[in-house]
């Protein structure tokens, strides 16, 4: 299969690299900062007037979600037994109604920054290794991670993409399919893409074997 069909055509690329080639001056940042409220808003009514939901459980340690307002604490706490979070969120974004990490620790959660801004970025590889990391130190203890960012689309998606393939030697197409059947508005763009073949290339795929498994992915 070919590239194109797999992560979305030339075109899309395209419009995604003009895309940031225009903010750059303006400043991806500061685009961020003032897109934040209006898309969160959005968000929130989607959830509401719509099936998408706040967050889902991906699998028996995962669970992918939006900012982890305080009402919903609780719930997270003693119905899906979170005991560890991991945010992909600016500073900025964690204010006011968001649970803060002093709160999570207060009530013996774990809690991981990996500040990535949003929109046009994407996790740096550092950052992916040390969230599975810490995701895949929950494994077998029967306790969950939280991992999210502003609306659980695209930055937090990315590192649970690379938790998947790493745990369960999955493919990135493989590993998007099983996201999307769980959570189907996850949102990946080229530069998402890109950053699981390379998690996928440096940490999946022993060396010997990575021309037989890229053949495999292109199809």
């Amino acid at each position: 299969m070919h590239w194109s069909r797999l992560h979305g055509n030339k075109l899309t690329r395209r419009s995604t690299v003009v895309a940031v080639t225009f903010l750059s001056a303006f400043g991806t940042e500061m685009f961020s900062r003032v897109t934040f409220y209006p898309t969160l808003m959005y968000n929130i009514v989607m959830e509401r007037l719509s099936t998408r939901r706040w967050y889902d459980r991906i699998d028996d340690t995962v669970i992918l979600g939006a900012l982890p307002f305080r009402s919903i604490t609780p719930k997270l706490l003693e119905e899906e037994n979170v005991r560890g979070v991991v945010s992909m969120n600016e500073d900025f974004e964690l204010r006011y109604w968001v649970t803060s990490k002093e709160e999570w620790e207060r009530n013996g959660v774990k809690f991981l920054q990996l500040s990535t801004t949003d929109i046009f970025e994407t996790p740096c590889q550092e950052k992916l290794q040390r969230g599975v990391q810490f995701i895949r130190s929950f494994e077998g203890t029967g306790k969950s991670v939280y991992v999210h960012c502003k609306a659980g689309r695209t930055r937090s998606a990315t590192l649970v993409g690379c938790y998947l393939m790493q745990r369960y030697a999955w493919t990135p197409q493989k590993t998007v399919d099983l996201l999307r059947s769980k959570r189907p508005h996850i949102l990946l763009h080229y530069a998402q893409w890109e950053a699981l073949h390379t998690y996928f290339n440096r940490n999946v795929v022993p060396p010997e074997t990575q021309t037989e498994a890229l053949n495999d992915v292109a199809g």
